[in-house]
């Protein structure tokens, strides 16, 4: 019954993941089409996409506090729907300052919602007492490929924003709301039950901040890259490779797919060789691939370049959670919700940073600055390897509360 509650938790934590990928990719992917529904300029559009992760930053901090006296999957259990209702509120204003409200809403909730799903995910990879964050994380890929997906279908169809995200949403909150009965504590005592009636995680805010820095560094690193990718791709395809208007559509979604596949097996990587060469390995197939961009001749080595970092960069953020959770076993949601945050920072660095030296220097000398802020990685590579042996092979036998039984151990 324990072995057959902890996949239960499981899997609604991966389905989780997968609607938040699916809810993120349909709001990314057609900005365009808000932009043109609220008549907002191409001078305050920034304002308005830089808003999002400022406001999910302030909301992983707030559920750090939050979890001392709630369990995280009652966070996740609100944030989730709200997270996806908010589109509709993108989708379906009239005024400006209805989409404002309505991203503002989404960025709050949306920072709760990944900080209580990787703290779940942290306490779930303990319970199992082997590696299977990767695992998470490529359900969050699979959704934002199925995301980016019904946004096509949209985009081609002409759809009403409003049409468009209509049908995801009223499939996925009864579905999460669902699936949020089975989440499951992990073996560090973090009730997350539908039914807990005591105290949260004990995530207290004693993490020393010094233990965190090279993960919240790398953290950093890794999204400055993947922003780059998500934010620079096409129109490097396009303005510096020469590439067609539809060719260089192609990177982003083969980025997006490399990176399921390295994170579906990467799992079974850090079970074989551990996390410390697992994320070294990852590191260096990055980097190769933004030289493989700043060197490439024409548009398909370009897209070959883009492609490689989709392996890298995948296997980087969640095994930095994994390491945080390692680091602060008796506080591992308190440094996950800390981590978490600097998952923004890098997204809020990362496009202006390649943009301005784009202009100012060039765009081939712009992606060599990701690369070799992503090879630091190296340098604190041994931050991944703390208690490594669980995680590289180990073969405890797993523990769960279920909260469904009234909290006991089992």
């Amino acid at each position: 019954m324990t072995d057959a509650r902890l996949r239960q938790g499981r899997a609604s934590l991966a389905f989780s993941f997968f609607a938040q990928g699916v809810a993120f990719a349909l709001l990314v992917t057609r900005i365009p089409a808000v932009q043109d529904r609220y008549g907002i300029s191409d001078a305050l559009l920034p304002l308005f996409l830089a808003a999002v992760p400022v406001l999910a930053g302030v909301g992983s901090v707030l559920t750090g506090h939050m979890v001392r006296r709630l369990p995280p999957g009652a966070v996740l259990r609100w944030s989730q729907p709200v997270v996806l209702v908010s589109l509709l509120g993108v989708a379906g204003g009239r005024e400006v300052w209805h989409v404002a409200v309505a991203l503002g809403v989404f960025g709050l909730a949306v920072g709760a919602l990944d900080a209580s799903m990787n703290m779940l995910g942290v306490s779930l990879q303990r319970a199992y007492g082997r590696s299977i964050m990767l695992g998470f994380h490529a359900a969050y890929s699979l959704g934002g490929i199925a995301g980016a997906s019904l946004a096509w279908v949209g985009a081609h169809e002409d759809l009403a924003l409003l049409t468009s995200y209509l049908p995801p949403v009223l499939v996925l909150v009864p579905a999460a709301l669902a699936a949020s009965r089975w989440y499951t504590t992990g073996a560090d005592g973090a009730d997350t039950g539908p039914q807990h009636t005591g105290p949260g995680a004990a995530a207290g805010t004693g993490v020393p901040f010094a233990l965190l820095m090279p993960l919240c560094l790398v953290m950093t690193f890794a999204y400055i890259g993947d922003s780059t990718v998500s934010n620079w791709s096409a129109k490097y395809l396009e303005d510096v490779l020469g590439s067609s208007e539809e060719l260089a559509t192609v990177p982003y979604n083969a980025y997006m797919v490399t990176t399921l596949i390295g994170r579906t097996v990467g799992d079974l990587g850090v079970r074989r060789f551990g996390a410390v060469a697992v994320v070294r390995c990852g590191t260096l197939l990055a980097a190769a691939g933004f030289a493989v961009v700043a060197m490439a001749p024409g548009p398909w080595a370009g897209m070959a370049g883009f492609t490689l970092l989709g392996l890298g960069l995948c296997v980087i953020v969640p095994q930095t959670f994994a390491a945080a959770g390692r680091l602060a076993p008796g506080q591992s949601d308190a440094a996950v919700a800390r981590l978490n945050v600097f998952n923004y920072v890098g997204f809020l660095v990362g496009s202006p940073l390649v943009g301005a030296l784009g202009d100012a220097w060039s765009y081939r000398g712009a992606m060599l600055v990701p690369m070799v802020l992503v090879l630091a990685t190296l340098v604190y590579a041994r931050s991944f390897g703390s208690d490594d042996a669980r995680y590289g092979g180990g073969h405890e036998r797993p523990r769960v509360v279920d909260v469904g039984r009234g909290g006991n151990e089992v």
